[in-house]
């Protein structure tokens, strides 16, 4: 009790400490209080260090109030273009579009005249930058820029903007970011290793695991993947994120208490199965692995928390003393608010705490409840305990988590519990195999792609859980709810605790503990009793798994949508050709990860048709995570520097590489052939877009069926294909650069004579494709039932046995 009454002080004195304002309200407060100490005699002696604390929380948080002067980086807020060195104090955050760096200034320049600061910065930077933000060293794999590096920073130093929908200055504020930078002018690299060595060693550990599941999984496996086991969410995709939030599994990405209890659960067993409990080793390795996994995650503060209290928690099972769950879980956050107070704060710390506090005093009662119902034995085994077990870890985090999620977020799920109880059950082994990818694929990257398909099957397993229970109407109820709801909520739920449990037994909850790490142990103890059952489902799941995605005879053309953007994968047997990738790297890898086979990570030949960024930017993304056997292009060259990460990905990984010519032939599976029409070997030049009418025009046919591909070519060159008479009467047409009004001409459509035009144009795009124009000349030749957009309708899929042509799209399936 006496842990208790300590944190809590220490605690109290740290929100003291806010609310004061100065130390000086704050000693007036607890002046009357230590009278009081002085007058009782009993535990008199307690009290008064009780008060101490409190000072000294107080005293704490006074020591950490910044004072903005002209030795703060925030002090220059709106002061126009200002230069800023520093370092990179994070593992860069990537998403679709941008990256997101953590710079630890050192000094900044304003006029003529550098003045040392310190503060730290935000900087957003292009994904794929323009050479004035390149570091000199080419050879860097995007971001370029790494934790430890020491770069000057060119651009307008801004204060975060209070958002509606969000606070993003408090939020950045927690972080100790009270400044942001938004694409900066320029970027240069001064130094490199100026980190903390085994932090840099850590990171890039981290980031060749993350190219690991990568190169073995598709997307949105990767993503996931990635999120759960080394904490990189930035390429989680939106809908799925969407869907995670509306079952109340959100969590499940957010590496926390839960993924490291796992991860402790999962050592703790081999540690006792292999030394036993009579050596000291069991508790060094799973102490070890702790302190590395968190290390690993990039030590954020919710599995730094974890940390603390989980080898607390193990630290008191190897000594064997009494122990209690709430003076364990009072005293890390203690230790946390002492480190760093403002995280008294965070939503992320208020959630975890809740959490932990749920499944530590709620969880009990439930398992109590479930094995009286069940009549199963207390120290039982089996399915019904661990069914029971993961009910009530389940049920005792979300009521606790409840409130705070609704008070943030102003929603409550209500599938979150059904969906939990599914879902979380594969969390250790989509963890176990997830780290086996990671960890196989930096040496022996083959053998991580069979490991990828087990990881696929768990993680799979995992999205369709949470699309399922998204999918109900009311998954999801939207609740205003205010911080005096929250704390009469807590109180209500405290008094129910105090009634049902009568006088507090420091045993009985330190045994319920135990058995929420068992419980959340228990399918990995199982594997050794097991192991031939196990590896055995699993291999059938992967078959089953297979059958079903195992392709057809037929082929089949998927018009992938992208956005404002080309991209076309064609699929014949085990056969891909990838033509164009569109604008976005995520999104192109989704598309891909969703067509094709799960253990098929090589794509045959992939097709540039020229070098603008709504075609070659996905490609980049491409070449980093597949096996691309040929590449062609048109032969331009651009000065962009996504088309620089291309060509040296190209030279890189020593992909053939040819540029397609008028008359060249491509004979491709099963008698598909692939006639290349364009462009001509005289290029042309001084046109309205030299790079646009350059582009790869090509003729795919099988049998009766053929397709025709144009790019992005102008009015001009549909009327120099006509003049060389080239064949270009085809079943289907890819319509010329996205439906604008500067291709497609009555003549040109008039030679194609298609049955079915498609147009690749991103939905609400700024230049109003596809034109009404192109639009009434595409009906009048093909009907208005037979032209397709992927703006409107998703991705596009024709599939043909040479013979007949099936058009399916998000929206309708038929034969035209």
């Amino acid at each position: 009790m006496k842990l208790i009454y300590l944190s809590v002080s220490w605690i109290a004195g740290i929100c003291l400490g806010m609310w004061a304002g100065s130390p000086w309200a704050a000693f007036a407060a607890i002046a009357g209080a230590v009278i009081l100490a002085l007058l009782l005699r009993r535990r008199r002696a307690l009290l008064v260090v009780c008060l101490l604390v409190l000072l000294g929380g107080i005293l704490r948080f006074q020591f950490t109030v910044t004072v903005v002067d002209e030795g703060t980086l925030s002090f220059y807020n709106d002061a126009g273009i200002v230069q800023i060195r520093g370092l990179i104090g994070d593992d860069p955050e990537t998403t679709a579009t941008a990256v997101r760096l953590r710079l630890e200034a050192r000094e900044i320049r304003v006029g003529e005249e550098w003045i040392e600061v310190s503060g730290a910065a935000l900087i957003q930077a292009p994904r794929f930058p323009a050479p004035g933000y390149l570091p000199a060293d080419a050879s860097r794999d995007p971001p370029y820029y790494r934790y430890g590096d020491l770069v000057q920073v060119r651009g307008r130093l801004q204060t975060p903007p209070e958002l509606e929908s969000f606070d993003w200055r408090e939020h950045l504020a927690l972080r100790g970011i009270h400044s942001v930078v938004t694409r900066p002018e320029e970027m240069s690299l001064v130094a490199t290793g100026q980190g903390f060595e085994p932090r840099e060693w850590l990171y890039g550990l981290r980031n060749r695991m993350s190219g690991s599941l990568d190169r073995a999984l598709h997307e949105p496996q990767a993503a996931l993947a990635q999120a759960i086991l080394l904490g990189k969410r930035g390429t989680v995709p939106d809908d799925l994120r969407e869907s995670l939030s509306r079952t109340g599994t959100a969590h499940i990405i957010a590496v926390s208490g839960l993924h490291l209890a796992i991860v402790g659960g999962m050592a703790l067993c081999i540690g006792v199965r292999v030394f036993g409990r009579r050596r000291p080793y069991y508790f060094v390795l799973t102490i070890a692995f702790i302190w590395a996994y968190a290390a690993l995650t990039g030590m954020h503060s919710p599995v730094l928390r974890a940390a603390i209290m989980f080898s607390l928690w193990l630290f008191a099972e190897y000594i064997g003393r009494p122990r209690s769950a709430v003076p364990i879980l009072l005293f890390a956050a203690a230790i946390m608010v002492g480190i760093k107070p403002s995280i008294i704060r965070e939503m992320s710390f208020q959630m975890s705490f809740a959490a932990m506090a749920g499944v530590t005093l709620l969880a009990p009662h439930f398992q109590s409840l479930g094995r009286r119902i069940l009549r199963v034995a207390e120290e039982g085994r089996g399915a019904r305990t661990l069914l029971i077990d993961s009910l009530a870890i389940t049920l005792g985090a979300y009521l606790a988590t409840a409130p705070v999620i609704a008070y943030y977020f102003h929603h409550v799920s209500l599938v979150a519990l059904p969906a939990n109880l599914v879902a979380l059950p594969a969390l250790p082994f989509v963890i176990g195999a997830a780290a086996m990818v990671g960890v196989v694929g930096l040496f022996l990257a083959p053998v991580a792609g069979v490991l990828g398909w087990v990881a696929w099957l768990f993680m799979s397993f995992m999205i369709q859980v949470v699309e399922f229970f998204s999918g109900f109407g009311l998954a999801s109820l939207e609740m205003e709810v205010g911080a005096l709801e929250v704390c009469v909520y807590y109180a209500v739920v405290g008094v129910a605790l105090w009634i049902a449990s009568g006088r507090a037994r420091s045993g009985l909850i330190a045994a319920r503990t135990k058995a929420v790490v068992s419980a959340l142990s228990a399918p990995v103890r199982k594997v050794p009793a097991k192991f031939v059952v196990l590896p055995l489902l699993v291999l059938a799941a992967l078959v089953w798994a297979a059958a079903f995605r195992v392709p057809d005879s037929r082929l089949h053309i998927f018009f992938l949508d992208v956005g404002q953007g080309d991209a076309i994968l064609i699929q014949k047997g085990q056969q891909q050709v990838l033509i164009d990738g569109g604008p976005d790297p995520e999104r192109i890898s989704l598309e891909l990860g969703e067509r094709l086979p799960f253990w098929d990570r090589t794509i045959e030949l992939v097709i540039l048709t020229h070098p603008e960024a709504d075609h070659v930017t996905g490609l980049v993304e491409v070449l980093r995570r597949y096996k691309v056997g040929q590449v062609v292009t048109s032969g331009l060259v651009s000065e962009t520097s996504v088309y620089a990460e291309w060509d040296r990905l190209i030279e890189e990984k020593g992909i053939r590489r040819s540029v397609a010519r008028p008359g060249q032939t491509i004979m491709l599976a099963d008698g598909m052939v692939l006639e290349v029409l364009h462009p001509r070997l005289a290029p042309h030049q001084s046109t309205s877009s030299d790079v646009n009418n350059n582009s790869v025009v090509a003729r795919l046919v099988l049998r009766d069926f053929s397709l025709l591909l144009t790019g992005d070519i102008f009015e001009a060159v549909e009327r120099d294909l006509l003049e060389n008479r080239s064949g270009l009467q085809s079943t289907a047409l890819k319509v010329a650069h996205h439906g604008s009004d500067t291709s497609s001409c009555e003549e040109f459509l008039a030679g194609v004579d298609p049955r079915v035009a498609v147009v690749l144009a991103g939905a609400d795009n700024p230049f109003g494709h596809p034109s009404r124009e192109v639009m009434g000349r595409l009906t009048d030749v093909v009907g208005e039932d037979s032209v397709y957009l992927t703006s409107g309708q998703g991705t596009i899929e024709l599939t043909t046995d040479g013979e007949r042509l099936w058009v399916r799209s998000e929206r309708s399936a038929r034969e035209p």
